[in-house]
């Protein structure tokens, strides 16, 4: 891609660094600044960092509080289970995810059969589909007295007794369906990472004698692998945070325990200490890629880029494609949407002002929540490559660990010091002005956006900072030098071309705040309900007819920015023609 920067002179003149600075400062548009101080920009990064990070610190220390009698019976009884059960979670749901969507992205990015065009926005359609709705629905139709057993029974002849049939409510049926939910996360970054990939380094693959499928494991897929590797990174954290699926289900992790030992033990400190293991189960899966990669960096250095050119397919390759992408789509959308469309028929009734009402704060939360994490992931990320100090560092790796943690967790760790502020507020306006101001900050959806930050930020800046990790920082030093200033850099250099990867972090986190739960739960205000809460709420008392409304909901809501945001990722590659 050319670099195109208007060099004028008075863009020439205003350097940001001027050479007849004193020894040992450096001049920033007139300001002495001591050399070896962090510059403004690490300064702001690292204090937004630390200010999301601050709730995650909170649950560290509540882990501190002495528990040693309920962790010792945990640890006698039901720590191993936890352990085993959320490490083969981790394993089946990463494994799953990244040959699922790897496959499909790169089938409808770099090959021609029938179908692909439709499958291109299809295969992100499970996102919007929340696990523990999947959960039910494919229980009600798997389970011995739902309608697949019993039509088999029907026609066979067969007794209950008579016939094995794969259980359900298990771990593997665990796994599946996460797998099914959590695949498009893989698959978005990875298309969006092939989208982005130069023609001319796959050419010279080809000129070397490397085929489709040696180019595709020698080349594409090392310099796609940190967007690849963010997607399982994402799913698994969303794997580990799970709660309706695995308790529908009855695996225990250490998600259910975490609830078991908060709400039916009362010991929030001991739900605190299971919190941080799953702190160290994700430290440990980000510590391990890194560790892998050592100091490898993969930059894109051509500015050539051409439309990619697509193999095509004929014959059984062809029919194995379509097959290949079809099957994620039918069991992970199709099947239980049409389930949920049987169900709801018997409650159209419920479509009234409180249904509409219940869908804008949906996404009123969910739209807010998208922006800001963008905005607030841009700023942390770019902090970062502008030279990051020591603190900056360790506190953006920090604002990232709510993900991690569940949403529940989250929300103690943010009305602690919430409702703390809240009571010195109210305290001064009444000695001073006689009046209350109640919860001003817990009270309201501040806060509640505020938690949605602190938990779903890793999934935003994940992705860009992986979008900006490949844009070779050639490209900073030719604009400084044309005297662009960091944030005219950032705006005119990195922003266009990371357009594709901002919509997809935008689409990530909308999506997952529609379908954030135990949070929301916490910490809603009053008389305020979301369609994930509704849903929850009916199909935890097994009237599916009713939670299929607004799980349904759900699904619709989030089709549209699904098929926008796949057309504008198509459009987002450099160079490329509107017709390709």
């Amino acid at each position: 891609m050319a670099l195109s920067l208007s060099a004028k002179p008075s863009l020439m003149t205003a350097s940001p660094v001027l050479m007849d600075a004193a020894p040992g400062a450096r001049v920033r548009r007139g300001l002495r600044w001591p050399r070896g101080w962090p510059s403004g920009w690490a300064v702001l990064a690292g204090t937004l960092a630390l200010l999301f990070a601050f709730p995650v610190a909170m649950v560290v220390l509540l882990a501190l509080a002495p528990s040693a009698g309920v962790w010792r019976h945990l640890a006698d009884t039901v720590l191993s289970r936890y352990v085993i059960n959320s490490l083969l979670l981790m394993l089946g749901v990463g494994g799953g995810t990244l040959v699922v969507g790897v496959a499909c992205a790169w089938l409808v990015t770099m090959c021609r059969f029938p179908g692909r065009r439709f499958f291109e926005w299809a295969l992100f359609l499970p996102m919007a589909v929340p696990a523990y709705v999947l959960a039910y629905t494919y229980t009600g139709l798997l389970d011995v007295t739902g309608p697949v057993q019993q039509g088999l029974r029907t026609l066979t002849g067969w007794a209950v007794q008579d016939y094995w049939f794969p259980p359900v409510r298990s771990l593997g049926g665990a796994v599946t369906m996460l797998v099914l939910v959590l695949y498009p996360y893989v698959y978005l970054l990875a298309r969006a990472a092939f989208l982005e990939q130069s023609v001319c380094v796959l050419e010279i693959g080809r000129t070397l004698g490397r085929g489709a499928w040696s180019g595709f494991f020698r080349l594409a897929l090392p310099l796609a692998r940190p967007a690849i590797a963010t997607g399982v990174a994402l799913a698994i954290m969303e794997t580990l945070g799970d709660f309706g699926t695995v308790q529908y289900f009855a695996v225990d992790t250490f998600t259910t325990g975490i609830f078991r030992t908060w709400l039916g033990m009362g010991n929030p400190a001991a739900a605190a200490q299971l919190a941080a293991i799953l702190l160290l189960f994700i430290a440990g899966c980000v510590l391990v890629e890194r560790r892998s990669r050592r100091d490898a960096r993969f930059h894109h250095t051509s500015t050539r880029y051409r439309p990619l050119p697509r193999h095509e397919l004929a014959g059984g390759r062809a029919y194995a494609a379509t097959l290949a992408c079809l099957l994620p789509i039918l069991l992970g959308f199709v099947v239980p949407a049409v389930q949920l469309v049987l169900w709801a028929s018997a409650g159209a009734d419920q479509l009234d002002a409180r249904f509409f009402a219940t869908a804008g704060n949906s996404l009123l939360l969910a739209s807010i929540t998208a922006f800001a994490a963008v905005a607030l992931a841009v700023l942390l990320a770019y902090g970062m490559r502008l030279g990051p100090t020591p603190f900056q560092r360790l506190a953006t790796r920090a604002s990232g660990l709510g993900y991690a943690i569940p949403g529940s967790v989250v929300a103690v760790g943010v009305l602690m010091p919430f409702s703390w502020i809240d009571n010195l507020l109210d305290a001064w306006t009444r000695a001073t002005f006689g009046i209350s101001v109640g919860l001003l900050l817990s009270g309201t959806i501040f806060a509640l956006i505020f938690a949605y930050l602190v938990r779903f930020l890793a999934i935003a800046f994940n992705t860009v900072e992986a979008s900006l990790a490949k844009v070779t920082p050639s490209m900073d030093a030719a604009a400084r030098s044309l005297g662009q200033s960091p944030v005219a850099t950032l705006w005119r250099v990195h922003m266009p071309m990371m357009g594709g990867s901002l919509l997809t972090a935008g689409l990530l986190v909308f999506v997952d705040v529609m379908k954030e739960l135990p949070a929301t739960l916490i910490m809603r205000p009053f008389d305020f309900d979301t369609l994930a809460v509704k849903a929850f709420e009916l199909a935890s008392d097994e009237r599916l007819a009713e939670a299929a409304l607004p799980a349904l909901a759900i699904v619709t809501v989030g089709i549209v920015p699904v098929i926008l945001l796949s057309r504008a990722i198509s459009r987002a590659r450099p160079g490329a023609h509107p017709a390709a």
